[in-house]
């Protein structure tokens, strides 16, 4: 294949996995800066034969294969661009899976967040061998960094999605599937899943950061909107700087359904690793507006998106063709 130059610019309730129609199955109770740095220059070599050069403040990319290679950095961060989402969907897999292994092996546990979109569609390569028999499923803990408020078994319900997609197709312990109180308003619903989090960190399953406070999961999976926006955190949206809950609410969403709960940023970013996966050509701007040199006043929640530890991008050609 012929290269061709791009250049970048610097009471909560735990769900019994079962059928989402069985939504009255018993249920478990319990009781119990935001913005990036800036971009970093530096010139980068690839295995696949993919290689990044700095030069006048902008970055030339080669792709010699559909492989990944890694684009530029920003601050901890780094971008994988693919020709083909087919091969995104393999290089996230394996991602997921030597996370999965390494903290399993290191505490008995991993903790993993879901998110909306076309995020499951990518994790499908778990669901294939050789990740389907390798991996601990044992291990896992499942998490939402939003949902909406709807039942269920619900078409726009998040767990709907990530049950058929997903969970449904692999043995992770039905205890270990934490989906929201869906009985309850929008704010009873966060309030509930807040609760659950620091039981959950009260019986060591989930970790704290010593930096923020707030909960430290293993693996954060997120999309990206159209928009620019993150779990259900959207652009010019008050929650975008709610600091101290770790579940909040939204009524007004701009997208439907209205009412969901989200994860607030601290949350977010307290994760020991991020996965921004984003396909399309629709989401090139956003993907621009990120990784690019434009100086947004008022940044996208994508922008907003800063873990404490590692951060990558798994874009294909279509989300990062304006770069």
């Amino acid at each position: 294949m012929a290269s061709s130059p791009l250049q970048f610019s610097t009471p909560f309730r735990t769900l019994l996995l079962s059928s989402p129609s069985l939504r009255k199955s018993p249920r478990l109770p319990f009781h119990p800066s935001l913005f990036s740095p800036p971009l970093t220059q530096k010139t980068l070599t690839f295995s696949t034969g993919t290689r990044a050069v700095s030069g006048s403040g902008k970055f030339y990319w080669r792709a010699k294969a559909s492989m990944a290679g890694t684009a530029m950095e920003k601050g901890k961060g780094k971008v994988e661009v693919f020709d083909y989402e087919e091969n995104l969907s393999v290089s996230l897999a394996k991602y997921t899976a030597d996370l999965a292994a390494k903290f399993s092996k290191e505490k008995g546990s991993f903790t993993v967040v879901l998110s909306g979109g076309s995020l499951i569609k990518s994790l499908r390569k778990l669901v294939e061998p050789p990740y389907v028999d390798a991996i601990d499923w044992s291990t896992w803990h499942v998490f939402w960094v939003d949902e909406r408020v709807v039942p269920k078994d619900h078409d726009d319900s998040n767990y709907k999605l990530a049950f058929d997609g997903f969970l449904s197709k692999v043995p992770i312990l039905p205890g270990n599937v934490y989906a929201i109180n869906d009985a309850l308003s929008a704010e009873g619903a966060a309030d509930d899943y807040e609760t659950c989090l620091k039981h959950l960190v009260k019986s060591n399953v989930l970790s704290v950061s010593t930096a923020t406070g707030f909960p430290k999961f293993d693996l954060m999976l997120l999309g990206m909107g159209p928009d620019g926006h993150v779990a259900s955190l959207f652009p010019g949206h008050p929650l975008v700087k709610e600091n101290e809950k770790w579940v909040t609410f939204i009524k007004d969403s701009p997208k439907p359904p209205p009412e969901r709960i989200t994860f607030t940023f601290p949350v977010i970013n307290s994760s020991a690793h991020i996965a921004l996966v984003i396909c399309g050509a629709g989401k090139a701007g956003p993907v621009h507006s990120a990784l690019g040199n434009s100086q947004n006043s008022d940044p996208l929640p994508v922008q907003m998106v800063s873990p404490e530890g590692e951060l990558v991008w798994f874009l294909d050609k279509d989300a990062a063709s304006k770069l």
